[in-house]
């Protein structure tokens, strides 16, 4: 049974502890499917940068390593982390990968496509597509993999 309420949900972090969404409660939150292959990489510069601008206000981002688009995040969690602090300093936190799409996908992410359903209906398209929960926990914009972070920030200051 997939929980209707964002902060029921429990994911693994890299470094395999369990962590509750309610951890998140009050903050607006970004849910980014990631990977470290991938065209769209360099969007973790921007996602950083949107995390150190709007942290203190309550912003905070939320990377899920995918490997489900073009075997585009083959590696070990330690490889992820490694390759995300080397390449783009990322500070945000970064959570075990998962499915996104198909029966085995996680249900967070069920969750997420079915409150905000894309041009694919109930599918993820591709790595970094972006989902914005706000402080009540409400799934409320989804963001397509090719939008710029930075093309997020007026939307994400206006609901912060």
């Amino acid at each position: 049974m997939i929980p209707m309420e964002f902060y029921k949900f429990e994911v693994e972090r890299l470094d395999g502890t369990q962590e509750s969404m309610e951890k998140y409660k009050g903050k607006t939150i970004v849910v980014v499917n990631t990977a470290s292959k991938c065209g769209l990489t360099p969007q973790y510069e921007g996602l950083e940068e949107l995390y150190k601008t709007y942290n203190e206000q309550g912003l905070v981002i939320l990377g899920f390593p995918c490997n489900q688009f073009g075997n585009q995040e083959p590696g070990t969690a330690d490889d992820i982390q490694e390759f995300c602090q080397m390449n783009y300093g990322v500070s945000f936190p970064m959570f075990a990968k998962i499915n996104v799409n198909g029966s085995d996908a996680h249900p967070m992410f069920k969750y997420l496509k079915s409150e905000l359903s894309g041009l694919l209906g109930g599918k993820i398209k591709w790595n970094f597509t972006k989902f914005v929960i706000d402080k009540t926990g409400k799934p409320v914009k989804r963001f397509a993999p090719t939008t710029e972070p930075s093309a997020m920030e007026n939307y994400i200051k206006d609901i912060l």
